[in-house]
């Protein structure tokens, strides 16, 4: 990854308080399969291996992210989900998940380095950047409705 400077480095953190449980919430999250059926913006998800997927993404923009996501750390006993990124980002994306009475408070940390070719030039523009980020919250907005609806993993 490219210094914390660099334009095109991007930091993402979300918090959803959730009325799922802990396990339900770990269950989905770790089945990368299952990300289509709960969370719109997952195009596509090709298993590669027992640790590595490849991934599409698009969200309101109709640029498509095409990544591959090999799992890191999978922790359930303490709720951390942790997968490297690389491809047309490069980085982490990190899920934590703490149980809370019936339901579980969901916290997301993304840190990566843009590397898609078209987006990353434009990341030098400050309007640029801000609708970047804009596009990735309208994306975020769906993980919460997504997990609340999902059934099974």
């Amino acid at each position: 990854m490219t210094s914390a400077q660099s334009p095109g480095h991007f930091v993402f953190r979300h918090t959803w308080d959730l009325s799922r449980s802990q396990d339900a919430v770990l269950d989905l999250l770790a089945d990368l399969g299952s990300y289509p059926r709960w969370w719109p913006q997952v195009r596509r998800v090709t298993q590669l291996d027992a640790s590595r997927a490849a991934v599409t993404i698009r969200s309101v923009l109709p640029v498509p992210l095409r990544l591959v996501l090999t799992r890191e750390v999978e922790d359930r006993a303490g709720g951390e989900l942790r997968v490297r990124l690389t491809g047309d980002l490069d980085g982490y994306a990190e899920w934590r998940v703490v149980g809370r009475g019936t339901g579980c408070r969901l916290d997301y940390e993304q840190v990566v380095d843009l590397r898609h070719p078209l987006l990353r030039r434009v990341t030098v523009l400050p309007p640029a950047r801000a609708l970047l980020r804009a596009n990735h919250s309208v994306m975020m907005r769906s993980v919460g409705a997504g997990l609340g609806r999902a059934t099974g993993p």
